[in-house]
């Protein structure tokens, strides 16, 4: 049995890297846009968790088909604030905007991650509360400096906390790689399941 990671975002397969365990990847092409719109219509009350979940789930299971005989690894993170979904910005002004929003408040990172096979299918997730910096001159300068590199284009929330987008950051609680992305620590214990070592 083989580990196929079901991303194709750079920062998971760094992650899963570090675990020395060996892999593939295989990108899940599931809309995930559409998938949580009919999550959300379906359930408006749906929580940030199970939102998460399923799109991991989601991801997971489009990648099965062609790796029957192996186990699928998928994740996805969701940045909330008072309820409302931050999903990747479309454009560097909505980027900016949304950095904008994020700027001294707390806000919600959860990441769902799915474990399946052809024979079992695990689901879990994490949860965080990120804390950014208020509004000044510098933080102001900071946006406009790290949207101009289009980094935040290709992440929920428009930042990422491993580059620049960091520097937004005043506290987190909770799992830094699962704000990055992927809660590694649990995977790799999870994994041990399966028999996939190192």
């Amino acid at each position: 049995m083989k580990l196929i990671l079901a991303s194709q975002s750079p920062r998971r397969r760094q992650l899963l890297s570090m675990t020395g365990i060996s892999f593939e990847t295989a990108p899940s092409n599931c809309d995930e846009g559409s998938i949580a719109r009919l999550l959300k219509n379906d359930r408006p009350d749906i929580s940030e968790r199970v939102l998460a979940e399923r799109l991991a789930l989601a991801k997971a299971r489009a990648v099965l088909p062609s790796y029957p005989e192996d186990l699928i690894l998928a994740a996805d993170t969701l940045v909330t604030l008072d309820g409302v979904l931050f999903g990747k910005p479309k454009d560097r002004a909505e980027a900016r905007k949304m950095l904008r929003t994020l700027a001294g408040r707390t806000h919600l990172v959860g990441t769902g991650v799915a474990l399946i096979s052809s024979s079992t299918e695990e689901v879990f997730s994490t949860r965080s509360e990120v804390t950014f910096r208020p509004l000044s001159p510098v933080v102001e300068a900071l946006i406009d400096r790290y949207v101009e590199t289009d980094l935040p284009l290709d992440k929920a929330g428009a930042y990422g906390i491993q580059e620049l987008g960091g520097l937004l950051i005043e506290r987190i609680e909770g799992d830094f790689f699962s704000v990055m992305g992927l809660p590694i620590g649990q995977v790799y214990e999870r994994l041990q399941a399966y028999d996939i070592w190192p």
